[in-house]
């Protein structure tokens, strides 16, 4: 199937504004991607003619928006091919999604002297949260690393691995290089060392076809704001028997069976690990916006995001002086690179006033950038709305901004 990218932008409200009267290039998609009409049109639809919160009235309006999300956690389900809607857990994002299994699996499962295991590659929000649990339960955290292509030595997590590893935390899709790591073959690995694994699908989600099932990890997480979807809305998918033996991570309402003084009863999956009142209607907005995904189909996106990325990847690489960060083999929609003596701050700001929107930075991946001994990259972000004309006018304003700083 050939997308038709006219069509598609046309969907895209943001796509049709101007910048510094200069049409508008959005090269920033790893940070948050932008929204189609028929997510918008939902949000502003509900909160017009349904908004009700949920699960708690006997009334028309509650039933209605309650029966919407869960029929939207169906249809997350059915997106990532879970086993049950029980598996599909409503949080605020991919870093909510992290602290939950960082709290919640870490007190039923971590004791003082186990391990988890994490790569060099990952976001502050896969780091962080271990290395609280780690210090709460005197635990030890350790570091699989990468080659100076940007990929993982996967050789070396056998090394890795003791009979006190209770955990692999690993982004499949690397947001600061683009890499997209063996996640399979890391869940071969750790599943014949009855090690669980949770996998950061923040970059993965909304570019490569995921069935958790085939996949067999034991918690996926991932966020709506990068998947065409709405802020504020996350997902954690666990394996329902992972689940059931952990503790709630916050409580309140919803969360419970039932409360006095004298004791609390948990509420059942999915829905003792989802205490408060939820952003119910940005989850119905994202399930249309997975649906979105779906109608354009993952294979035709993966495959014209690849097209994107090589074209633009040959360009830079006619730029003198620059220096593309990560090279993997196997990589998504990212480039990372630095210019030779130029800040990149400095080329990101004269790119802005030239209306393309970039990213500059560590991106939340310090240790990224310790590794490569820099201070921070440019990186560009590809979606399938974008375009190899996108890609032209970039490179030479790329040029431009080069020339001006040199």
């Amino acid at each position: 199937m050939i997308l038709d990218i006219n069509k598609i932008r046309a969907d895209f409200p943001i796509l049709k504004e101007k910048v510094y009267n200069k049409n508008l290039v959005y090269f920033d998609n790893g940070a948050t991607t932008q929204k189609p009409k028929q997510v918008i049109d939902t949000i502003s639809e509900y909160y017009s003619k349904y908004n009700a919160n949920i699960h708690r009235g006997v009334h028309f309006l509650s039933n209605f928006t309650t029966e919407a999300n869960e029929n939207s956690r169906k249809t997350i389900q059915n997106f990532i091919n879970a086993k049950s809607e029980k598996e599909i857990i409503f949080t605020k994002g991919t870093t909510d999604s992290i602290n939950l299994v960082a709290f919640s699996f870490g007190e039923a499962f971590i004791n003082e002297g186990d391990e988890i295991i994490i790569s060099e590659m990952e976001h502050h929000s896969n780091i962080v949260p271990w290395q609280m649990l780690c210090e709460r339960k005197n635990a030890k955290l350790k570091i699989l690393k990468f080659n100076e292509l940007g990929e993982l030595k996967i050789e070396e997590l056998n090394e890795l691995i003791t009979n006190k590893t209770k955990l692999i935390s690993v982004s499949q899709v690397s947001n600061a290089l683009g890499t997209v790591n063996p996640i399979k073959k890391i869940i071969e690995i750790a599943h014949k060392n009855n090690v669980k694994v949770l996998v950061d699908g923040a970059q993965a989600i909304q570019h490569l076809k995921l069935d958790v099932q085939e996949l067999d990890c034991d918690f996926y997480a991932f966020s709506s704001h990068k998947a065409y979807g709405p802020t504020g809305v996350g997902i954690l998918y666990g394996k329902e028997e992972v689940l059931n033996k952990m503790h709630p991570y916050q409580g309140g309402g919803e969360m419970i069976s039932s409360v006095s003084f004298e004791k609390t009863i948990y509420n059942e999956l999915p829905f003792k690990f989802e205490a408060g009142t939820p952003n119910y209607i940005d989850n119905i907005a994202f399930a249309k916006a997975l649906e979105y995904i779906s109608e354009i189909g993952l294979e035709n996106i993966e495959k014209y995001e690849n097209q994107l990325l090589e074209y633009c990847t040959k360009k830079l690489k006619t730029i003198e002086n620059i220096k593309i960060i990560g090279e993997a083999k196997e990589k998504s929609g990212v480039i990372s690179f630095i210019i030779k003596n130029i800040h990149h701050n400095d080329i990101a700001i004269l790119l802005d006033q030239m209306g393309i929107a970039v990213r500059s930075g560590t991106h939340c991946a310090e240790p990224v950038m310790q590794h490569f001994g820099i201070s921070g990259t440019v990186r560009i972000s590809f979606a399938f709305y974008n375009t190899l004309e996108e890609i032209d006018y970039f490179i030479t304003s790329l040029n431009k901004a080069i020339l001006m700083l040199q």
